[in-house]
């Protein structure tokens, strides 16, 4: 039976500018490949499973929201598609990045101490979170991107900035500012496992890797690979490996960490469908290590169809 592709893409949460120029590099590089594929751009969720059902597999580059919180994963899996990317659990395990980052505690991976907000008065909390000394970073539980991400350099501006983030997120947390060098590590799967491409190295031209630093051109230095230590390296790449099994990641993912002045490499965040396009860090790790866009894309694709064979 011939194999039809859906390229999911677009969604409606804040990186869906993001995940439509993802869509279409995707979708372009499995047409040079040779696949019967079509672009499926969404703005709502609404009527999805009669969209996507003339499709025997799905490549789902939606970033954010529903598409990347296990939802659409769940869906598709009822609609026993192949698809590409993580499973139900571990997509909403990463997207809470709280949860995320209590699994990593509890298997002793360096993370920043955080400070969880779910409602209340404002006050309070600011009280506890001064005692995570400053910088503090604000960040809601989530979203990606660095996606209402802010920096908060004394305890005068606290206040003010809670009451920012409480207006526009139900939930956020306060984070201890870990400074250092921002490093990210792309992880592929292949039949022997999940492998870290070469790491990659973020010098932005801004205060932090903010959305301006990651979609602009020139707003950012990067380095690939990553100029660090032979030690440096092998501890990063082993961090990043144990987070993407130990949130049960699959196919491909993101690591983001900061090296600390004390040479741990402090988990961030794991994005379990990182962006594809034209600027994005994980087809760039992966040229790195010689795997250009177009086959990259390929193996993505072919290893959801294999899954599904061999269900």
């Amino acid at each position: 039976m011939a194999v039809k592709v859906a390229v999911l893409c677009g969604g409606n949460s804040a990186e869906r500018e993001i995940s439509r120029r993802s869509g279409q590099n995707v979708f372009s590089a499995l047409r040079r490949k040779g696949w019967d594929v079509d672009l499926v751009e969404i703005d709502s969720f609404d009527g999805l499973p009669q969209r996507l059902r003339p499709y025997s597999a799905v490549f789902n580059i939606l970033h954010g929201g529903p598409g990347e919180d296990g939802t659409v994963q769940l869906l598709l899996e009822l609609m026993g598609k192949a698809y590409v990317g993580s499973g139900p659990l571990a997509s909403a395990l990463a997207m809470d990045k709280v949860e995320a980052k209590k699994a990593f505690q509890g298997k002793n991976l360096p993370t920043p101490p955080w400070l969880l907000y779910q409602g209340g008065e404002l006050e309070g909390f600011a009280a506890r979170a001064v005692e995570l000394g400053f910088p503090l970073v604000l960040k809601p539980r989530r979203e990606g991107s660095s996606v209402g991400v802010r920096i908060v350099k004394e305890e005068a501006d606290l206040l003010w900035h809670l009451r920012e983030m409480a207006e526009k997120f139900t939930e956020f947390f306060a984070e201890k500012y870990i400074p250092g060098r921002e490093i990210t590590a792309a992880i592929l799967e292949d039949e022997k496992g999940p492998k870290v491409l070469p790491l990659v190295e973020l010098r932005p031209k801004r205060e932090f890797f903010d959305w301006v630093a990651k979609y602009t051109p020139g707003e950012c230095e990067v380095f690939c690979p990553a100029l660090l230590s032979p030690e440096e390296e092998k501890r990063v790449k082993e961090v990043a490996h144990e987070a993407f099994l130990l949130l049960g990641c699959r196919d491909f993912a993101r690591v983001d960490m900061k090296l600390g002045p004390d040479g741990l490499p402090y988990l961030l965040e794991v994005n379990t469908l990182p962006g594809m396009t034209e600027l994005s860090l994980f087809p760039r790790a992966a040229a790195a290590a010689g795997i250009p866009y177009d086959e990259l894309v390929d193996l993505l694709l072919r290893r959801a169809l294999n899954r599904l064979s061999n269900a």
